[in-house]
């Protein structure tokens, strides 16, 4: 029997913390307070019944995605689908890769119907979704390595920009990663298609057999997993900066075809301290600023 979902306020008495199981979302909303308090109580009515939703259908969810079949029922297990299935034709990929973002969607969602807001946002574990009104904006902190947190820079969005989605993915997040980055950060339409993108962003930046990289079984570290028995990165040791420019570069080579089909925005790849910036979206470079001067000379824009 699980634990009863957790709601509070943070210490700062305005942001809302919903925990229940692996969902974690920290939400804000900006706006009159009557509009503020009907959000939030929105907010709590659609998080408390997801995690049930997603598990009455997590065999499927599990499953890999196939091309032009999506048997799911729920909103927010179709919403993952969805967001993976632009990959699904070519790659090994499950509606699970969208997890996090799609959450954060639907909780969205739920506020912005419920009232007015000038902004808000739904963060899950840093798989964020935005609400942005007229003239409203963002400025939203980028890390290089989610496992011990620290802003290379920030991105500001603002209304007029596409994006309403940013999610990371890595070896070194949460979630199980078939590639060797740090941290690939990408701004996409939704939070549940960022997801999915950095999730094969992230898979794509990789040194197949190198020495210096330990892989494992999925099932073998975490049994009721998604991935099975493939392959999954456990360290990444030491690279030349030759090795990290040719492994970025697989990871940029996705990047730039997600970019050309209309399913990213933009992104940020990190490994080893080397970042490559990728945008659709004219002056996202300008958009990033680096929060660190000397880190400039190791960032190439594309």
């Amino acid at each position: 029997m699980r634990a009863p979902p957790q709601i509070r306020f943070l210490p700062d008495g305005h942001r809302l913390h919903l925990q229940d199981g692996p969902i974690d979302l920290v939400i804000g909303a900006f706006g009159a307070h009557e509009g503020v308090r009907a959000a939030y109580r929105a907010a709590v009515d659609r998080f408390v019944t997801i995690l049930d939703e997603l598990c009455v259908e997590l065999p499927a969810l599990r499953a890999r995605s196939r091309a032009g079949h999506n048997p799911m029922q729920g909103h927010v297990a179709r919403a993952m689908q969805a967001a993976v299935a632009p990959f699904a034709s070519s790659e090994f990929i499950t509606p699970m890769a969208a997890v996090a973002g799609a959450v954060a969607d639907a909780v969205l969602s739920s506020m912005g119907a419920a009232a007015t807001l000038e902004r808000a946002y739904v963060n899950n574990g840093g798989d964020i979704a935005l609400l942005l009104g007229p003239e409203a904006a963002f400025t939203i902190g980028m890390v290089d390595r989610p496992d011990r947190p620290s802003l290379f820079g920030d991105v500001r969005i603002t209304a007029a920009d596409p994006m309403r989605g940013l999610a990371t993915s890595g070896w070194r997040g949460r979630s199980f990663s078939r590639g060797i980055a740090d941290a690939v950060t990408v701004l996409a339409a939704t939070a549940a298609e960022a997801d999915a993108a950095a999730t094969m962003i992230a898979n794509a930046i990789d040194l197949p057999a190198h020495p210096a990289v330990r892989r494992a079984p999925a099932a073998s570290i975490q049994p009721d997993n998604d991935l099975g028995s493939r392959l999954v990165t456990r360290e990444v040791g030491p690279l030349t900066r030759a090795e990290i420019d040719r492994a970025l570069a697989g990871g940029a080579a996705c990047a730039r075809d997600l970019e050309r089909r209309g399913l990213v925005h933009g992104a940020a790849l990190h490994l080893q301290g080397v970042t490559r910036v990728i945008g659709a979206v004219p002056g996202l470079a300008a958009k990033l600023t680096l929060t660190t001067p000397s880190l400039f000379r190791e960032h190439a824009y594309a």
